[in-house]
């Protein structure tokens, strides 16, 4: 890591708790060089239980990732939902969703540092992070396989109608995990031949993977309650999510 966003020990003090009316996890406020940001952490009773580090949308942590989170919970797995934009940053507009998901597509260093966080935030909960995977929904997906690509240490990254493009000078030598791609057919907006690249890219670099698309799908199939929300692809695309770790030996 470069020094302009050394992760120092004060940085991943956890500065203060709130629980949700759910009870079911807590939000927390963490540091990430000088500045605030709000994770959502829940964890089963096993404490030895594995890991997803869970990455937002462009709107930002909100009720869906935390929704998401608890699903995960639910199946027996310790979840930090990261927050990549900053304490009480949640975008309503889509120009200032523009905004924050530009500034850390043009900084990959700090994309880097802010997933790395999370992971340290996670550490410092007592997570097991030798049983961890990666999981991001739509710019979330994006900044997955950015994890991946620097060579993170994971069992797994998964990518939600997820941003497939690989910025320049970048590629998938250093992968240390499996990549499982879950699209939608149906996206205008991350079309089916950023799809094809990313199958080229992932098989000249020897990286474990599957992809899938599911017919009729559009971007962001997988948002409860939203237009675009497709409830077959949606159940499809999450029990193969969750036989992926079941097959990570998660």
């Amino acid at each position: 890591m470069l020094p302009k966003y050394r992760l120092t020990a004060l940085a991943f003090i956890i500065l203060i708790f709130t629980a949700l009316n759910t009870n079911a996890g807590v939000l927390i406020t963490y540091k990430v060089g000088d500045f605030e940001y709000e994770a959502y952490f829940v964890a089963p009773e096993n404490k030895d239980s594995p890991l997803i580090l869970l990455v937002h949308d462009w709107d930002g942590l909100t009720d869906y990732e935390i929704k998401r989170a608890n699903m995960l919970a639910e199946q027996g797995y310790t979840v930090v939902a990261a927050d990549l934009f900053g304490k009480g940053v949640r975008p309503k507009e889509v120009k200032d969703k523009k905004q924050h998901t530009g500034e850390l597509y043009k900084d990959r260093e700090k994309m880097r540092a802010l997933l790395n966080g999370a992971m340290n935030l996670a550490k410092a909960k007592g997570a097991n992070l030798d049983r961890a995977v990666a999981v991001g929904y739509c710019f979330g997906g994006a900044a997955v396989l950015e994890l991946a690509r620097s060579g993170a240490e994971m069992k797994g990254f998964v990518s939600f109608h997820g941003g497939l493009t690989t910025p320049e000078n970048q590629n998938y030598d250093s992968v240390k995990g499996d990549i499982l791609v879950l699209h939608g057919t149906a996206d205008s907006i991350i079309p089916m031949s950023d799809f094809a690249n990313l199958a080229n890219s992932l098989e000249a670099a020897n990286v474990p993977h599957e992809m899938i698309s599911y017919s009729g799908a559009p971007h962001a199939f997988t948002v409860f309650g939203s237009e675009r929300y497709k409830q077959d692809a949606d159940e499809k695309s999450w029990n193969r999510f969750l036989s992926f770790l079941n097959e990570m030996g998660l």
